[in-house]
């Protein structure tokens, strides 16, 4: 089944708590900071029905039509059947998206790679995570992932603090178990099911723990609270911040007041394996997308830089086209890391298709780092103007929308409202608290620098560039510690 997006509309009028800036929200549907992000979500389920679209987005199994999205890689076709529906999904919507739903479901794949450390504890949970898998497929919900404790006072182990620090399970039920706690989520308030999973740490005592504790948690269930950052749409007007009033993709503490996550949306619990296991193949499949939505990023700083220099003739500068070319490097290294990591793909336990993990995990990295490099690079090429801009109602106005009119047109092609909106565009990509927000956001979304690197490190064959210099150099045996 593929939902319309009137049908995720209905989802989320379930009476869920949501608050934001101190007061409760009503219909998320309808709410100033939410109305856009969740219009964006519903335009791509509504994509999915149209002849335009459809082929692209969707396939057809058993009769029955699915999101491309949601289909389990094992094929290379798969992976650019997946770029080719997230292309036409950014260039439909005019902007970039993270949370639409692909990324954190690529999360659930990693753990049924490890079925087999499930059924250690219980074969039940290994046949929730295949039928959760199949049930993502067939009712396309948006699903989002639960994945950052507030952590409190890191130098202690989360029993040496206030307990819920860290979600943990405070009691079994018949029904299942119930757990406490609070988790970080983009999207979670606007969200149909949420991947809960331990946070980051040292798993590997084999201890039973009640912080171990990973299933699937229904965004309006009972007890579960969704408290919001501020959003920026509506902080101004939409022709002066059009990323901002469009594309925020708010941010949520979500709290598990005693939750209960019945026993079929139990993928481990008390399992510390099962952790380690997650925690340490979490992103095999799902950094793929993240690192994908970061190449519309450098996209869309190369058309604002270009447009920008083209528009007063500074595109024929050398230094000016040298600055222009250090952001295609940067776009195009992203490119061949992703391409790269289909075309080199490795088979999963699981017996699924991942992209070729030290590629896509030093794609992370390269595409993460340099980022901020890169915006100011941008910025540069945009110029001070960005900065210093009246707002769309000066422009208009009778006492100062002439003088804009004349200081801002600058031949029959630049006229002042083009350039008012270029740079308006270059300012919320650049310049702007949302542009701030979002230059945070993927720099810790899939956990902080030191983490990609740890993953480069674990998931790279040493043994080539260490037999090749044993060689090379004549060294010993002796050195494998052999006599």
């Amino acid at each position: 089944m593929i939902r319309t997006g009137e049908q995720y509309r209905d989802g989320l009028r379930d009476g869920r708590e949501i608050w934001i800036d101190g007061e409760r929200v009503k219909d998320p549907t309808k709410h100033a900071s939410l109305k856009p992000i969740v219009d964006i979500r519903a335009r791509i389920y509504d994509m999915q029905h149209e002849d335009a679209y459809a082929p692209t987005l969707t396939y057809v199994e058993d009769n029955n039509r699915h999101s491309i999205f949601n289909r389990l890689p094992r094929e290379q076709k798969d992976w650019n059947d997946k770029w080719a529906a997230c292309d036409a999904v950014m260039n439909d919507i005019g902007g970039v998206v993270t949370r639409v739903g692909d990324e954190t479901v690529g999360e659930m794949w990693s753990l049924y790679d490890g079925r087999d450390v499930l059924n250690e504890i219980d074969p039940r949970f290994g046949d929730n995570i295949a039928n959760h898998i199949q049930g993502v497929i067939e009712n396309d919900p948006f699903h989002v992932s639960a994945n950052t404790d507030p952590k409190g006072d890191r130098s202690k182990a989360p029993q040496d603090q206030d307990p819920d620090m860290m979600v943990h399970v405070v009691r079994e039920t018949d029904a299942g178990i119930i757990v406490r706690g609070a988790k970080y989520e983009t999207a979670s308030g606007y969200a149909d099911q949420a991947f809960l999973k331990p946070t980051v740490g040292a798993w590997t005592s084999e201890q039973l723990s009640d912080y171990a504790v990973g299933g699937i948690v229904k965004m309006g269930a009972k007890g579960v609270k969704h408290i919001a950052r501020s959003g920026f749409a509506g902080r101004a007007s939409a022709a002066d911040y059009p990323l901002a009033n469009k594309f925020d993709e708010v941010d949520f503490l979500m709290v598990l007041d005693d939750v209960l996550i019945p026993w079929e949306d139990v993928f481990f619990y008390r399992h510390t394996k099962a952790a380690q296991y997650i925690r340490g193949t979490l992103h095999r499949y799902s950094a793929f997308p993240y690192v994908l939505r970061i190449l519309y990023v450098a996209d869309m700083m190369i058309g604002a830089a270009m447009w920008n220099a083209r528009q007063t003739g500074l595109d024929k500068m050398q230094a000016v086209r040298e600055k222009l070319a250090d952001l295609v490097c940067y776009r195009e290294g992203i490119n061949a890391h992703l391409t790269a990591s289909i075309a080199a793909a490795q088979k999963s336990p699981g017996d699924l298709l991942m992209p070729n993990q030290p590629m896509l995990y030093a794609g992370r990295v390269f595409a993460c780092s340099n980022l901020p490099q890169m915006m100011h690079i941008a910025r540069e090429l945009c110029g001070g103007q960005i900065c210093v801009t009246p707002n769309e109602a000066a422009f208009k106005a009778q006492g100062s929308g002439s003088w804009l009119e004349k200081f801002y047109s600058l031949n029959d092609n630049w006229q002042a409202d083009d350039r008012r909106k270029l740079l308006a565009f270059a300012r919320d990509l650049l310049n702007s608290d949302y542009a701030g927000h979002r230059l945070t956001f993927i720099q810790f979304a899939q956990a902080p620098h030191f983490n990609h690197l740890a993953a480069v490190y674990n998931s790279f064959d040493f043994s080539g560039p260490l037999d090749f210099v044993k060689k090379a150099a004549d060294l010993s045996d002796r050195i494998d510690g052999k006599k």
